[in-house]
């Protein structure tokens, strides 16, 4: 199945390439690509057949993205969250899971970050319910979704701690704030949205502490660390964006001749440099991360990753970013005006690199929490 859909991710690529002035211009993929793109699979990549999805290894996910990244990195970005936010799907009741799935082409897009409250409160009918009030920013491919969901302290009056879960909301049930207006990643539609005083039944709020319950607790993506997981992709769509960059560099090159040049850009020792060092950087940051991604995975099948193997998997991915942006950068710089322009691909996936590596999953603080645990034994790593 894997290799299905990476080559899938390959024949998307031209059409998201082509179409990525629109997807710019409309601040959202366009309804019709988010569909099919759903349709062949990209937004259940990620959990267990038995939760609607094709359960694929996170390395898949990630090589999936990374491909996807070489057409479009909007659309890529949309695929893998729409993927993640499919984890708490464990966590449903049965019937709920059902009313999700009833499309199995469902487009979901959700945010991790507690940023809601959810309080016991019975419905007029006496139904139990939750009133939900929240406002959560970086919603990716939410104006393409059938579902979104948000994360929310949940207080059912039943403890002085409330525990944490996701809210599962209609569209129709919040505000869908516009105001992603952004230098890169622009077709991601990472729009703000909010809920006031939402009531939802009991069944659309799910409990965290239900997965450990769950037949779903042992499945190997569960004892993966879900932050590494929730990362990875990014570092692998800033690979992706690198690979493109440095093929684009070298198809200009091939005829481009510099102003007071008799000599194809593709003739000077300068640029055979250059995508050397750059070609060699995405090669090497790639092994890396994909070989930490796996040792993670292996992990996974007899127990938790310990505290090495989820720095690493932290580490690598942010490597990645940065090892990605650094070589787009690179790769602009060397074909000079050419890529200055919006109609660029080197140019888009400037924007779009820079954009990501803003993302705290893939930030400097990553690495600065991953060097105090060789210092530090009693360090809190639970950002790890």
């Amino acid at each position: 199945m894997s290799d299905k859909m990476l080559t899938l991710a390959a024949e998307w690529a031209p059409t998201l390439r082509d179409r990525s002035a629109e997807i710019d211009s409309l601040r959202q993929l366009p309804q019709d690509l988010a569909d099919a793109l759903a349709a062949d699979g990209f937004y259940r990549t990620l959990v267990p057949p038995a939760l609607g999805g094709m359960g694929l290894s996170p390395s898949a996910v990630a090589n999936i993205s990374e491909v996807l990244a070489m057409g479009n990195a909007s659309a890529a970005w949309c695929t893998f969250i729409g993927s993640t936010s499919q984890i708490m799907f464990a966590a449903l009741e049965p019937t709920q899971l059902a009313e999700v799935l009833e499309n199995p082409d469902v487009i979901t897009a959700g945010v991790f970050a507690h940023s809601g409250t959810a309080t016991a409160a019975p419905g007029p009918d006496g139904t139990d319910g939750y009133i939900v009030n929240g406002r959560w920013a970086w919603a990716s491919g939410s104006h393409n979704a059938e579902w979104i969901s948000g994360g929310v302290q949940i207080d059912s009056g039943d403890g002085p701690q409330p525990a944490l879960g996701r809210a599962f909301f209609r569209p129709g049930d919040i505000e869908l704030h516009d105001d992603w207006f952004t230098s890169g990643l622009r077709g991601s539609g990472s729009s703000t949205f909010e809920a006031r005083d939402v009531w939802l039944p009991a069944s659309r709020i799910a409990d965290e502490r239900t997965i450990l319950k769950s037949p779903y607790a042992a499945e190997p993506l569960y004892r993966m660390p879900l932050f590494g997981l929730l990362a990875l992709p990014i570092g692998a769509i800033a690979l992706g964006m690198a690979r493109a960059c440095v093929d684009e560099v070298i198809e200009i090159a091939k005829s481009k001749v510099p102003q007071g040049s008799r000599r194809t850009l593709g003739q000077r020792p300068a640029l055979h440099s250059a995508v050397a060092v750059a070609d060699t950087e995405v090669r090497a940051a790639r092994n890396l991360l994909y070989a930490s991604i796996d040792a993670a995975w292996e992990r996974t099948q007899h127990g938790l990753s310990d505290l090495e193997l989820r720095r690493d998997l932290r580490t690598a991915t942010t490597h990645a970013m940065l090892t990605g942006l650094r070589v787009t950068q690179s790769m602009n710089s060397a074909v000079g005006g050419t890529a200055i322009f919006e109609a660029s691909p080197l140019q888009r996936h400037l924007r779009d690199a820079q954009t990501a590596s803003a993302h705290f999953m893939v930030a400097m603080p990553v690495m600065e929490l991953a060097g105090r645990t060789y210092f530090d034994p009693e360090a809190d790593t639970s950002g790890l």
